[in-house]
């Protein structure tokens, strides 16, 4: 890989990190301050429910502030077409090429068929050991049934939190890893999770990103930090000069 590749990484942010940042106005001065370019869209601050108008309004105000939607979610389809019909609209209005989502077994194939249609991949979000997605035998037995219009999301911390290694997950699902939520956990004795400043907890992530780059890895890289909802801020910009320090040193 030569440097202009590793250069391609499009860092963002969950916006869920901000979720206390109610306006768009808001939310971009925070990415703003934050130095990031890229966000993924939590559904409360834009979706598929807003009117047409609210969404070519906010993502027009973004686009002058120099922010690109890079996808959205978590997405719930709740098995009704007439959602996942709206839902994969509203990312294929934005142009987005993939979105996070969080589908029960039996809506994987409505959910591949319609995703095929709008031209928009669905990436399954790992949510930990209570999740039905977070081991990767489940979601093995999910990508045995679907094709590749069903990927994933790899949630770095909740991958963790199963016992797994997220450096050694980037090679297993390879071509299906289509987004990353960028997050470190704690543990303590009892195995309760505490969000963390990235690669001060169990995530190795000069590791991590490497290997991402070796995959040739060029979803959307979504940092989430879910610490210090009312002041998310000064750990969200330690997060960005950390991975960015990383990422300057695989040149």
């Amino acid at each position: 890989m030569t440097c202009s590749q590793k250069a391609e990484f499009k860092l963002g942010i969950q916006s869920f990190c901000f979720r206390t940042f109610t306006t768009i106005p808001d939310l971009a001065n925070a990415l703003e301050a934050a130095g990031l370019r890229y966000v993924e869209l939590w559904p409360r601050h834009l979706s598929w429910e807003d009117a047409p108008e609210r969404v070519d309004e906010a993502v027009a105000l973004l686009g002058d502030r120099g922010i690109t939607v890079s996808s959205c979610g978590t997405v719930r389809f709740g098995n009704d077409e007439a959602t996942a019909r709206a839902a994969l609209g509203f990312a294929q209005r934005l142009g987005l090429s993939a979105i996070t989502v969080d589908l029960l077994p039996e809506e994987l194939a409505m959910a591949e068929r319609l995703g095929q249609e709008y031209g928009v991949l669905l990436a399954l979000h790992n949510h930990g050991r209570s999740h039905r997605w977070g081991r990767p035998d489940q979601l093995d037995g999910a990508f045995g049934k679907a094709g590749p219009g069903i990927g994933l999301c790899l949630d770095t911390a909740w991958w963790l939190d199963v016992g797994g290694d997220p450096v050694a997950a980037v090679e297993r699902y390879g071509q299906r890893l289509y987004g990353v939520h960028l997050k470190d956990f704690v543990f303590d004795q009892e195995g309760h999770h505490q969000d963390v400043i990235i690669g001060t907890g169990g995530l190795d992530l000069p590791a991590f990103l490497a290997r991402l780059d070796d995959a040739g890895f060029r979803g959307y890289l979504s940092i989430e930090y879910e610490g210090d909802k009312d002041d998310p801020l000064p750990a969200v910009q330690e997060c960005v000069r950390v991975i960015q320090a990383a990422m300057a040193a695989m040149h």
